[in-house]
């Protein structure tokens, strides 16, 4: 029986490159997997397959695209030009795309404002809050920090009408400094945060990767700050996923699912992978040169891969009282027979977050506005 879920298709136009060298890079190296002898661009050919076929595969009516990298800008506005074209040529009557652009903002201008603004793009801007943070972690190819740049970009999507997500990553020091982190987040947000945990499984990464006890208390002290002064100003992923499951909603965080093996990677040579975080051979599901894109998202190995989200789970995780918001997290962060690698940091915070949460969607019901929840919640946090 074929799955129709819906499905995010995470498209990486130009690979693994990249114009800029953070530290942290978990997919800089992925261009080695592909078929290709040096990484280009994606063909026009490529991309009309593929979006023909993700549109043959999606259950409608709505197909979604993440353009992702690397540094997927680097494929040039006229990559994404046809990509807009092709969408409208394959797209059935009453059906529409749904794009999301996530870059870190060195490339766009004025041209690339009016495009993303005129095509309703998302957009997402990878900046790590505090300048020093930032720099430290994320310099350009010449070794020069890009804070002034990623920030400069934000505020150009805004002028032309863009409201861009921040995309935060949270490295050992950054988790060490929340409320610098979060100052440099509150001046630019203006719709979607999300905090990215920085965990890098080998001696040479062991100073970035975030502490639990440092991922717990950073957690803690950024909900605090949002929920007295930036609540209904702009939303924290993890905390209005959190929330939505704690309201009886269904989770649409990967990490907070049961299961996974709905956001398939598509490389710049056509291959298909499982997961933005396994590009691998072992998680290759072929190319849509050969294989259509839908038989390999209802193949036996990709259903394999989403179910062992579930299925791996340690015995602990099932008795967890937070498991209905966890979920275990993500599997690359939970190593064979071991909790998720931030366990203790994620059970601090929700144990901190639940009655506050419970409080706050209470009063929500009750009709009253962020003002007004925002100052019951500061009386709140008072008094705990």
């Amino acid at each position: 029986m074929a799955d129709n879920r819906p499905f995010v298709l995470m498209v990486k136009p130009v690979g693994s490159r990249c114009n800029m060298r953070c530290r942290y890079c978990y997919y800089l190296d992925k261009g080695r997997y592909s078929s290709h002898p040096r990484q280009t661009r994606m063909s026009f050919d490529l991309l009309e397959r593929l979006i023909r076929q993700a549109v043959e595969a999606a259950p409608g009516p709505v197909v979604s695209f993440v353009w992702h990298g690397g540094e997927p800008t680097l494929a040039g506005l006229d990559f994404y030009k046809r990509a807009v074209e092709l969408e409208r040529r394959y797209l059935p009557r009453g059906w529409e795309a749904w794009n999301n652009l996530q870059t870190n903002g060195l490339l766009i201008n004025d041209e690339w404002c009016a495009f993303l603004r005129d095509n309703r793009f998302d957009v997402g801007v990878s900046l790590d809050g505090a300048r020093a943070v930032h720099d430290e972690n994320r310099p350009d190819l010449g070794g020069r920090g890009t804070f002034d740049r990623a920030a400069g970009a934000v505020r150009r999507l805004r002028r032309f009408g863009v409201e861009p997500d921040i995309l935060c990553t949270v490295t050992n020091d950054a988790a060490a400094r929340p409320d610098e982190v979060w100052d440099g987040v509150r001046e630019l947000a203006a719709g979607w945060v999300q905090f990215i945990p920085i965990l890098i499984r080998c001696p040479e990464g062991a100073a970035l990767s975030v502490t639990p006890e440092r991922w717990g208390s950073f957690l803690c002290r950024t909900f605090d700050r949002w929920v007295t002064e930036d609540l209904g100003r702009f939303d924290v992923q993890l905390f209005a996923e959190t929330a939505r499951v704690w309201a009886g909603g269904e989770a649409s965080l990967c990490t907070q699912c049961e299961t996974c093996g709905r956001a398939p990677v598509a490389e710049e040579d056509g291959s298909i992978y499982s997961c933005d975080h396994f590009v691998d051979p072992e998680h290759r599901l072929g190319n849509i040169r050969r294989e259509k894109l839908s038989d390999m998202l209802d193949s036996a190995a990709q259903r394999a891969f989403g179910e062992n989200k579930r299925e791996s789970l340690p015995e602990g995780c099932l008795e967890c009282p937070w498991l209905a918001v966890c979920r275990g997290s993500c599997p690359k962060d939970r190593p064979a027979g071991e909790r998720h690698a931030l366990c203790s940091g994620c059970r601090r915070f929700y144990a901190h977050a639940r009655q506050i949460m419970e409080e706050m969607m209470r009063q929500s019901r009750e009709g009253k506005g962020p003002e007004e929840i925002r100052t019951a919640m500061s009386a709140c946090l008072t008094g705990i």
